[in-house]
């Protein structure tokens, strides 16, 4: 089997071409001493996914693949890179650079729509699988990605995969846009408020369906009547009674929205990082949820890894599904200048650590 053979079939693992489910949630927050954290989960569910953290130093040559091999748009990196990769090493899901500047891909079924990929422009042909790469290692803020945007086309690497994937881009102030790939390739930015972003449909839609669920507010119903039957809550929180809990894009969206929106701001970046990993606990998808009863794969959970990313500190923090202890590389300890390119596995062992506390 070629390599590039290997390739196709990482991306087909990648891209959704063979998921029972892709329900990555992101959120962000700002801390009160304005430090700025986005974070976000990734699902498989069909079982065990390579996944590694990968460092990108100055100066590093890199090259897209195309669908036809590896002659796509080459580029060297303007700044040092630390991202998760999913598949192939190629395929940094989610990462930040030295700058501060952050980037995620997330699945966006049915939706997106690349140009198609014509051999005559293949070096200006960037992989959407890569383009995270590209963000990272090139630009330091968004608006240098705007106006980049129009120098390279984004295609799929295998034309069978319909398949698209949209973007989210943050940098240390808390701007944050997303970046969806329309109409044949037409690049669309939106600017996003709302800190959440999920799957499909377009994140326009997304905002627009928040308007449904008007009726939500954070605390307790008050009594009512219903003529002659006293109402009251049962439980707590019954102000956000109808709050969806289901796993579809849309009702994570929304959930995600009231979550990350009714949190206490935290005092400083650790807290708020904790915080998030707390908030995206509600995301982590049950293994079974996609599978005929008996059919589940052997698997923790469907939801292989959680990030959170501290921009103003360039911190990258991440625990997985076989290991919830949250492991940090900090930016700030790397020579981007003398560091190799280095790729490594995000658990050394598939096993959860647990402390044994030993009572006398």
């Amino acid at each position: 089997m070629t390599n590039f053979k290997k390739l196709l079939i990482g991306l087909t693992i990648a891209s959704g071409n063979a998921l029972p489910i892709m329900a990555c949630t992101g959120i962000s927050l700002t801390a009160k001493d304005g430090s700025f954290v986005h974070a976000r989960t990734i699902e498989w569910a069909a079982g065990f996914v390579p996944c590694d953290y990968v460092i990108i130093p100055r100066g590093q040559a890199l090259t897209s693949y195309t669908p036809i091999g590896s002659n796509g748009v080459q580029f060297s990196a303007r700044h040092g890179v630390v991202g998760c990769s999913v598949a192939q090493k190629e395929f940094i899901v989610e990462g930040i650079n030295e700058a501060g500047l952050a980037a995620g891909l997330f699945y966006f079924a049915d939706y997106g729509e690349y140009a198609e990929f014509d051999s005559t422009l293949s070096s200006k042909t960037l992989a959407d699988l890569q383009v995270v790469p590209w963000i990272l290692s090139q630009f330091s803020t968004i608006d240098e990605v705007k106006a980049a945007i129009g120098n390279v086309r984004i295609v799929s690497l295998d034309p069978k995969v319909a398949s698209t994937v949209h973007w989210r881009i943050s940098q240390p102030d808390g701007r944050q846009v997303v970046l969806e790939i329309l109409d044949g390739g037409v690049p669309h930015f939106y600017e996003n408020k709302v800190g959440v972003i999920t799957n499909s449909p377009g994140f326009p839609w997304q905002v627009t369906n928040l308007n449904n669920y008007v009726n939500l507010y954070p605390g307790d119903a008050p009594t009512n009547r219903l003529g002659e039957v006293t109402l009251k809550h049962i439980g707590g929180s019954s102000g956000m009674l109808g709050l969806p809990g289901d796993f579809t894009s849309p009702s994570r969206f929304v959930r995600a929205a009231f979550l990350r929106n009714t949190a206490p701001q935290q005092a400083d970046a650790f807290s708020t990082v904790t915080l998030c990993f707390h908030l995206l606990n509600n995301f982590d998808v049950p293994i079974g949820l996609e599978h005929p009863i008996g059919k589940a794969p052997d698997l923790p959970s469907a939801t292989q890894w959680t990030t959170a990313t501290d921009l103003t500190n360039r911190r990258i923090y991440y625990k997985t599904a076989y290991n919830n202890t949250i492991r940090c590389i900090d930016l700030n300890t790397i020579d981007f200048t003398r560091t190799a390119y280095q790729v490594h596995p995000m658990d050394t062992k598939r096993v959860q650590p647990v402390e044994v506390i030993y009572v006398k």
